[in-house]
Order: C-alpha cells, then sequence, then structure tokens
C-alpha cells in the first residue's frame, strides 16, 4: 500500500508540475468568437498551445468591449488586430507595440452589390450612386477608394449595420466583411450578392495581426515564438483538419455561433484565399513582408491618411517569428497537396 501512495504522490506531483511549467498567455481578439478566429479557438482545444508550452485564454471582443488599450497597459499578452491601419497609428503615437504575425494574407473588407445591378468590374462600382459605408471607414479605405479608383463622397450613406437599405435599392453597394455579410444578405435578401475583395484590387494590407509589446519581444522572444507558431498550427489544423471542437469553443464563446454560420464563413475564407494564399503558401501561415508594409503605407499616404515620414515603418512589424516555413508540412499532410 505504501508504494501505491507513493506511485500516486509521485504521478501527482509530475502533473502538477507540468501545469506549472506552461506559461500564462492571454490573447485577446477585436470582436466576438467566429470562424475569422477560428485557428486559435482551434490551437486551444486541440492542445497545441499546450504542446508548445502554453496556457492560453482567449478574451473577445465586441461591440462594448475595446481590448486595444489593454496590450501596452500590460493587462494582456498578445492582441488581434484588424489591419496594419492600426500598427501605423500604434508607431505614429508612440504606443509600444508591434506586429508579430499576419494570419490573414487579404483583408476581408469588401464592397457588395446586387448580382444584376451592372458592376461588372471593380472599376464599375464607383459609378454607383449609393455606396453604405461606415463612419470609421470613411476616414481609412473609403480615402484610398478616392484617391486610387475615383469614388465620390457625393455617394456616401452612412452604414448602421443593417442590411435592409441596400436590399432595398439593386443600385446601392454596401460595405461588409466578406465573410460574414454575404452570408446575411443571402439568408435575408434571397440572392447571391456579388463581392469585391478590396484586397484582390490593390488595397494590400495584412489583416488579423497579432500585436505584442515591444518589450515583451525583447525580453522573452521565446514566449512570443511558441504562441506565433502555435497559432499557424492551429490555423492549418481549423483549415484542413478536424475543427469540431474549435467551434464548440466559439459558439460557447459566442452563443450567436450556428454550425450551419461557421462552415458558410469558414469556406468563403478559403475560397476567397483570405488566410492561406501568397507568401503563405511557401513561407507559412502569418506570414509578412517589409515591402508589403511599406507599400501599403505609400497607398495610405497618397490616399492622404498619412504624412511621408509620419511612421517609422522598421517599428511596424517583425519578421522574426515569421516567414520559417512553420505549418506547411502540415497543409500537405492534411490536404495531400
Amino acid at each position: 500500500m505504501p508504494t501505491i501512495k507513493l506511485a500516486l504522490f509521485a504521478t501527482l506531483l509530475a502533473a502538477s508540475v507540468a501545469a506549472h511549467a506552461l506559461d500564462k498567455v492571454v490573447f485577446a481578439t477585436n470582436w466576438k468568437a467566429q470562424a475569422a478566429h477560428g485557428g486559435f479557438y482551434q490551437a486551444v482545444a486541440d492542445g497545441t498551445y499546450k504542446r508548445y508550452g502554453l496556457d492560453v485564454e482567449i478574451r473577445q471582443g465586441g461591440p462594448q468591449v475595446n481590448n486595444r488599450p489593454l496590450l501596452p497597459a500590460g493587462r494582456i499578452d498578445f492582441l488581434m488586430t484588424g489591419n496594419l491601419l492600426h500598427s501605423f497609428d500604434n508607431v505614429k503615437n508612440g504606443v509600444p507595440v508591434i506586429a508579430v504575425a499576419a494570419m490573414f494574407q487579404k483583408d476581408p473588407q469588401a464592397l457588395i452589390a446586387h448580382p444584376d445591378a451592372g458592376y461588372a468590374r471593380f472599376e464599375d462600382l464607383a459609378r454607383s450612386p449609393t455606396i453604405y459605408v461606415a463612419k470609421d471607414a470613411q476616414f481609412s479605405w473609403w480615402q484610398w477608394l478616392k484617391a486610387d479608383y475615383a469614388f465620390k463622397d457625393e455617394s456616401l450613406r452612412p452604414y448602421n449595420y443593417n442590411v435592409g437599405p441596400f436590399l432595398a435599392d439593386k443600385k446601392s453597394l454596401q460595405q461588409g466583411y466578406a465573410v460574414e455579410e454575404p452570408i446575411t444578405i443571402a439568408r435575408q435578401g434571397g440572392f447571391k450578392p456579388a463581392v469585391f475583395l478590396l484586397a484582390d484590387h490593390g488595397y494590400s494590407t495584412y489583416s488579423t495581426t497579432i500585436e505584442a509589446r515591444t518589450d515583451t519581444v525583447r525580453n522573452k522572444p521565446d514566449l512570443v515564438k511558441r504562441f506565433v507558431e502555435a497559432s499557424i498550427v492551429g490555423w492549418n489544423n481549423y483549415l484542413y483538419g478536424d475543427r469540431k471542437a474549435a467551434d464548440a469553443l466559439i459558439k460557447q464563446d459566442n452563443p450567436e455561433m450556428t454550425d450551419d454560420l461557421i462552415a458558410q464563413s469558414l469556406q468563403l475564407m478559403k475560397d476567397m484565399g483570405i488566410v492561406d494564399s501568397g507568401d503563405a503558401q511557401t513561407l507559412g501561415i502569418g506570414a509578412m513582408k517589409p515591402e508589403r508594409v511599406k507599400d501599403f503605407y505609400d497607398k495610405m499616404v497618397r490616399a492622404g491618411l498619412y504624412k511621408a515620414g509620419d511612421v517609422d515603418l522598421s517599428k511596424v512589424a517583425t519578421t522574426q517569428f515569421v516567414n520559417q516555413g512553420v505549418g506547411v508540412d502540415l497543409r500537405k499532410k492534411l490536404t495531400g497537396r
């Protein structure tokens, strides 16, 4: 009996030591849980983060939740943010954070039209008399559309995240997240809308970037490396493997999600190459290149959002944790290609 008790004690002690060996990480997102966050939930659900020595807590964002200030304040360890505009603003304003990975090669922002509205090419969209755009977007990518495609402010109407006005006007356009709003429009309008992804027409920002504090990158590079690489593995498994457990966690955090909504959104992400396209095909999901960061910044300067020299681009993003081909072999194993 003493031998059995000793063995049990040793087992419990080993389990306790293993649990304490995990580094606690708090990762916050910028919106409520959805398929577009699936790779992170996958890495929690299938134990990938734990295999990388991490105990990761995901804190979702939402309409009444602003997680952005929590990163520089040290309340969270990593932040999922929208696109490089946030990173440019951080550097310009002296916020000590930096992008360490870009999980989306393409920003999902899109303009959406009725399929029979006569807009055959992206350039045709500038002819629309009515374009529903939210206030914040009017001061970001709308300025780029004006500079590069001659869109006119006279067409602008406020978008309040209600597809009703768009459905009622066949010549109108509305902004949308390409992996969400088309699903809503199809369900409410009974038709498949035409979706024009801005990324396919020169809006070259990375999206769903992971930001860390600059002191974390400097003092705990191994922690950053493990979190980024585990997230990359999670995204490969979510896109191409068994995602049931991850979807269950998404629905637990956000009961508005359903299996059907998640499946449709994920399919749109695959069809449009949101995550796994371009450089990600060879360098791995999360890939970033300095020349692309500069290309997007130059476009935003041309659009009037910044002045040349406003932002030290060397402080926007670091490639030390990406571009290593992590997950490429896993994708080949899961897909056979």
